[in-house]
């Protein structure tokens, strides 16, 4: 997830968004015919992003709820197997857009950033291939997620009130069971990555569906740009956010970032003691 969400902070923010800030400075982009190439590897690392939030969730339910299957899935490398083939379908599966974009930059800002020809955004090969690649990234992400937190939450409400009838009142109701409080926090960090990711991506999905209609349907108006614009930002946030969200969250990350942050008064402290000694 720290790498995705890194690389799209660097193909996006820096390689696609200076150029555009700076119009002036970057007119050689022109004439590099590298645009396709870059927006190929640019969707398939967004993607990435998108679709390890879905393991990060699949991997959390079957360590919550399937304890038999948890032994044999939640292993270094079933963890390399899922991560290197969910990588290889992101990258054939945006192989699309070098086809369908041109090789040259269109210095503008926009969500899209490659010149492409009027012929070509109003194909029917464009309309399908747009829809189902933003079908498939975030419309079923966001279906998968919700059928597992769905089913996490529930077995986990189920697991609490067994535990407590198990534990029984001689234990007292306010007893702490390490094993619940485990559980409260991983349901807790499952909740709010995969809230983060619905929330900031469901502006983008509307606008893609926004817009697509508005082109089909002559009643309709097109979206406002600046409603692109900010469904354009928010996506690119939430892939900035989940890693933060992650390490966060996590008491462990929390403590050793604690003692980063006091080494070097720790070693001070160390040299005068060792001075005055």
């Amino acid at each position: 997830m720290a790498t995705a969400d890194l690389l799209v902070i660097i193909l996006d923010l820096i390689l696609r968004q200076i150029p555009i800030a700076y119009y002036e400075a970057f007119q050689f982009l022109f004439d590099v015919p590298v645009c396709n190439i870059h927006a190929v590897v640019l969707y398939a690392v967004t993607d990435c992003s998108v679709w390890f939030t879905v393991t990060f969730t699949f991997d959390r339910f079957v360590a919550i709820c399937c304890q038999k299957l948890k032994t044999n899935y939640c292993t270094e490398r079933t963890a390399a197997v899922v991560l290197g083939t969910v990588t290889m379908l992101c990258c054939l599966k945006n192989t699309f857009w070098y086809f369908m974009l041109g090789d040259e930059y269109l210095l503008f800002n926009a969500p899209w950033f490659c010149f492409t020809t009027v012929r070509v955004r109003n194909s029917m090969v464009w309309g399908i291939g747009e829809f189902l690649q933003y079908f498939i990234t975030p419309v079923i992400p966001f279906v998968l997620i919700v059928l597992l937190n769905t089913s996490t939450i529930r077995y986990v409400l189920v697991a609490s009130r067994a535990r407590r009838r198990l534990r029984g009142p001689s234990n007292g109701e306010s007893g702490r069971d390490p094993e619940m409080e485990t559980r409260r926090k991983s349901l807790i960090l499952l909740l709010v990555i995969s809230g983060n990711f619905i929330v900031l991506w469901a502006l983008r999905a509307i606008h893609v569906v926004w817009f697509r209609l508005a082109g089909l349907i002559p009643s309709w108006d097109y979206p406002h740009f600046y409603i692109g614009e900010l469904a354009a930002m928010l996506q690119t946030l939430s892939c900035c956010t989940n890693t933060a969200l992650y390490a966060v969250t996590q008491t462990k990350f929390r403590r050793q970032f604690k003692e980063v942050g006091t080494s070097p008064f720790t070693w001070i402290v160390k040299c005068t003691e060792r001075r005055g000694v």
